[in-house]
């Protein structure tokens, strides 16, 4: 079923067909940008399909959350989003400086033209420009959170290797932080290399002991971790969302996605709640594969709803 087969009613407006940026505009609060890589993937992939796949998926939701934090609802219509539409090849040397460039202008100095930025990709190698691009002049005290089965700390340029690439363009790995990665999904040689830069890891099972000793909130807790970890430096934090720290019954559309991995549900928390902290400057949607989905589209959808679930994480956020 596509979007235009879903029904209108005027009371309940309908996500996405966020328009284009014009120069008079003010600051958005959010920018949307895809970034769909997948030249170099390491598994066959159909990715660079994925962001007109989650746009038209955002059309079956609505902007709203039933109940915000005084319980009341919260229309998030009424923030601003601009879609920068795709950037062009972004892969290879000449494709990563166009969607840097692209990321940079979206958010502006210092996010002077957006609050925060989703990029959808793509595969994982999309990582390495839209970081750089948010970044920017502060890669110097930047940090980075992942929610991740795997290091993505292989040799070599593809979309294994972009936390490795990001260390070596000058990222302290002492603020990285990787939530969700899992046994049988990484090799010990990466996950001793990890240990030796002093990244911080955050195991599946040590995630799930969390959420068993403190209950929902221990989600919450998790990420506030985390972000003081990677936001020790005082600069921007970029968070790459890769949707195979999913289970598999939730991911199928994710070549690498395993079963056991995280619900739906839990990643979208996780999403939201890293999403509130204005600290993170920008967000990338990874290795969502559309044209190997469910025929429900269930990895779409769940990569759409964590496309909201940054925009409720904004509008959360302290005034």
């Amino acid at each position: 079923m596509t979007s235009a087969a879903l029904p209108h009613d005027p009371l309940w407006p309908r996500a996405g067909a966020w328009p284009a940026p014009s120069p008079e505009d003010a600051p958005a609060d959010l920018a949307l940008i895809g970034v769909p890589t997948w030249r170099t993937s390491l598994s066959t992939t159909g990715a660079h399909a994925t962001p007109a796949a989650v746009r038209d998926a955002l059309r079956r939701y609505g902007p709203a959350l039933v109940e915000g934090p005084g319980g009341a609802p919260v229309d998030l219509g009424q923030l601003t989003v601009v879609d920068h539409g795709d950037v062009t090849e972004p892969d290879g040397p000449d494709g990563e400086a166009r969607a840097r460039a692209a990321v940079a202008a979206a958010l502006g100095a210092d996010g002077a033209r957006a609050r925060a930025l989703v990029a959808l990709g793509g595969d994982n190698a999309l990582t390495v420009p839209v970081a750089l691009g948010a970044w920017g002049d502060d890669l110097a005290t930047a940090g980075l959170v992942t929610f991740d089965a795997h290091h993505d700390l292989r040799d070599g340029v593809s979309n294994g290797s972009p936390v490795r690439r990001l260390v070596e363009a000058g990222l302290d790995p002492a603020r990285v932080v990787q939530i969700g990665i899992a046994d049988f999904a990484n090799s010990a040689a990466y996950a001793r290399r990890a240990r030796d830069l002093g990244i911080t890891v955050v195991t599946l099972d040590e995630v799930r002991r969390q959420l068993h000793g403190r209950g929902p909130g221990g989600l919450d807790d998790v990420v506030r971790d985390a972000l003081a970890v990677a936001g020790s430096g005082g600069g921007p934090v970029h968070l790459d969302v890769d949707v195979d720290v999913c289970d598999r019954a939730v991911a199928p559309g994710c070549p690498a996605s395993v079963p056991g991995g995280l619900a739906a549900w839990e990643l979208r928390a996780l999403v939201r709640a890293a999403a509130a902290d204005p600290r993170v400057r920008s967000v990338d949607l990874a290795e969502v594969d559309a044209t190997a989905d469910a025929p429900d589209g269930r990895t779409v959808r769940l990569a759409a709803l964590c496309v909201l679930e940054v925009l409720a994480g904004v509008a959360l956020r302290p005034s």
